[in-house]
């Protein structure tokens, strides 16, 4: 009897190790297939409650509706939605169509070769910024991906020729393309942690490295949101919290990212905004401001003097003259 109660137990015992066993061997292979891709899966929806000031900054979960942007205009988009931006006219010449659609979607590595020292120096502050209040909760895949769309929009037509230009774009006019840099989030002060985080991706991104998942991708939003124009482009990859997306077609092509990076940084930060253009008063307004006419025969109203002619020079008494001059 107790010789039968040792078997089972043994066997019991066998059952619960194979059992482990085959459990640990699936999640090796899903880790092996994440690690693969190069990106994690997508988190769980925010749970009720969540406060972004808890998660900031990056925190990717709680955002409004994407706004569409009226024509030839760039509005702010929502949190964790890039903007938009019209598109350049398209070659006429079919072969180049022909060969652009041939020439694939893979991004080529950065190049800063033909910048100054002061425009790396700028780019890297700059590129560092958007990885950080974008992405600072990301994993390095999804900081990588974020650094990658911003280094395709300085190589695309469509958006400035700089780092800089394409981080901070429309905040001129309070339309940002990113809207951290218009919606007050650089008053608070980054994590000395997570901002040198940030920043080692971006030195990675401007030095060459290339995250190929994303592919030519210039726009990304939430998995939170599903902005309009995401139905007219072609999604390239999920990582963390973001969707990224190309354009169709010949802009979506590797050709059209043929710009080289020049340089020519501005200042890190929001650009200056645009001064209000002036009032100009109606003609009836201006009008009724005129002086009157004067009748003829009537005598003349006395000139006045230009206002910028100056006075005349003083004079000074001559027991005067020597006041305030030192005595030895």
């Amino acid at each position: 009897m107790r010789t039968i109660r040792t078997m089972t137990r043994l066997w019991l015992a066998l059952v619960a190790l194979c059992l482990a066993l085959a459990v640990l061997l699936a999640a090796q292979a899903a880790w092996r297939a994440i690690a693969a891709h190069g990106v994690v899966a997508p988190p769980l929806p925010a749970p009720a409650g969540y406060e972004a000031e808890d998660h900031f900054p990056g925190a990717a979960l709680l955002y409004a509706a994407a706004t569409t942007p009226a024509a030839g205009e760039s509005a702010a988009p929502a949190e964790g939605v890039t903007g938009t931006t019209a598109l350049p006219a398209l070659p006429v010449s079919a072969a180049v169509l022909a060969a652009a659609l041939r020439s694939g979607s893979g991004a080529a590595p950065f190049s800063t070769s033909a910048a100054t020292g002061l425009d790396r120096s700028r780019a890297l502050e700059c590129l560092t910024a958007a990885i950080y209040y974008e992405a600072a909760s990301e994993s390095d895949a999804g900081q990588s991906a974020v650094a990658q769309v911003i280094l395709n929009r300085a190589r695309h037509p469509a958006f400035p020729p700089t780092v800089c230009g394409v981080v901070y774009q429309g905040s001129e006019r309070a339309g940002c393309q990113f809207s951290f840099a218009c919606d007050g989030a650089m008053a608070r002060v980054p994590a000395r942690a997570a901002w040198a985080r940030a920043a080692r991706h971006a030195a990675m991104a401007l030095a060459g490295y290339v995250y190929a998942p994303v592919g030519l991708a210039t726009h990304y939003h939430t998995y939170a949101v599903t902005p309009t124009w995401n139905r007219a482009m072609v999604m390239t990859d999920v990582v963390g919290a973001h969707l990224f997306h190309r354009w169709k077609g010949f802009w979506g092509t590797s050709a059209a990212f043929a710009r080289n990076y020049r340089g020519g940084e501005p200042m890190p930060g929001p650009h200056l905004r645009l001064a209000a253009p002036p009032v100009v008063p109606p003609p009836s307004l201006i009008a009724a401001a005129a002086p009157l006419p004067v009748a003829p025969g009537a005598p003349q109203p006395a000139a006045t003097p230009p206002p910028d002619m100056l006075p005349p020079a003083a004079t000074v008494l001559d027991k005067w003259k020597d006041s305030g001059k030192p005595l030895f």
